[in-house]
């Protein structure tokens, strides 16, 4: 059966969805946020966020959030998490009862701790909910390079329906029903994407950047079984499956600004080179607090806030980490 998609965002993966709904035979619509950046998405079919991309032009294109959403039967939020909260409270009263929602959003709350899925349930009670993520870097999506996501949700059949409006004989998706683990995968991975920038900055090779990696993924399943996640999601797609492509692909947003900060920028002026929101960033805050919270050590996490925000050298941070006690490996 043929959806009505809205997607609210029109970010890399926003308009990367908006295609494939489209060719997955759905109707699609993107609504934009920023004032003034519809209509120039709607002449040029073109953005600068995401080169070798042209937009169908079946896809229509709107800054109403009440004509972007008029019908839906299903909505994706593409909103950084530092906005989805204030941007959902906002537009709530234009979303069809009972719709379902999907959230791309890689990040946690600053200050709540909530999760994507949380900031929508908050928003739009009584409503399935799902996330759906994976390694997944936007412009090999436009190029429709091969690709596995993850659909995960408390609502099973929920999540068969996503799998079903955005599977294309090149975009390949599971579902799974622990959201919190992919949620919290998606988070976490970009932090530590943000360490291993900084170890390409700081020329330090590929077994420094391939050891970061591994005892990264130990922190973040400590983190998220702490936080009622399932171990197993993390050794899966949306975990080490993102992790790895994050860290160390070029275009990574996190790991590219790691890179500059572990050459020498600044944080604000790193930030001010980058046309997209790094989500990394914020969610470094979160996720330090949330390993307080909870209990779960998180060497790496906090030392990335350390040099985002405290004014720690890069280098003295990995000097640091690899001065800390070494005992029996363990995973979590």
């Amino acid at each position: 059966m043929a959806e009505r998609v809205a997607i609210a965002g029109d970010g890399q993966m926003g308009l990367v969805l908006a295609a494939v709904a489209h060719a997955s035979g759905h109707e699609a619509r993107l609504w934009c946020p920023l004032p003034g950046t519809a209509a120039s998405l709607e002449h040029s079919r073109t953005s600068p966020r995401l080169a070798d991309f042209t937009l169908p032009t079946a896809v229509n294109v709107t800054e109403d959030a009440r004509l972007a959403l008029d019908g839906a039967t299903l909505i994706v939020s593409a909103i950084p998490a530092q906005f989805a909260g204030n941007t959902w409270a906002r537009i709530a009263g234009h979303v069809p009862r009972g719709v379902g929602l999907v959230t791309v959003t890689k990040g946690v709350e600053v200050g709540s701790m909530r999760r994507p899925t949380e900031v929508l349930r908050d928003a739009l009670p009584q409503r399935p909910v799902a996330v759906l993520s994976g390694p997944t870097i936007a412009h090999e999506l436009a190029l429709q390079k091969p690709a596995v996501m993850v659909a995960a949700s408390d609502d099973a059949m929920f999540a068969q329906r996503v799998q079903g409006v955005f599977s294309r004989p090149w975009l390949r998706i599971y579902t799974s029903d622990d959201p919190r683990g992919v949620e919290l995968a998606g988070a976490a991975k970009n932090v530590i994407a943000l360490a291993a920038g900084m170890v390409d900055g700081l020329g330090l090779g590929f077994n420094a950047k391939s050891a970061l990696l591994a005892r990264g993924l130990a922190e973040i399943v400590r983190l998220g079984t702490a936080s009622g996640a399932r171990a197993e999601t993390f050794f899966g797609v949306a975990g080490v499956g993102d992790l790895a492509t994050t860290c160390f692909s070029p275009e990574g947003r996190n790991r590219t600004l790691g890179e500059m900060i572990g050459r020498g920028s600044g944080l604000n002026d790193a930030l001010g080179a980058t046309r997209s929101v790094v989500e990394g960033v914020e969610t470094a805050r979160a996720l330090r607090e949330l390993g307080t919270r909870t209990g779960a050590p998180t060497p790496i996490i906090d030392a990335v806030c350390r040099v985002l925000f405290e004014g720690m050298p890069p280098g003295e941070a990995v000097r640091e980490l690899m001065g800390r006690t070494a005992g029996a490996e363990r995973v979590g």
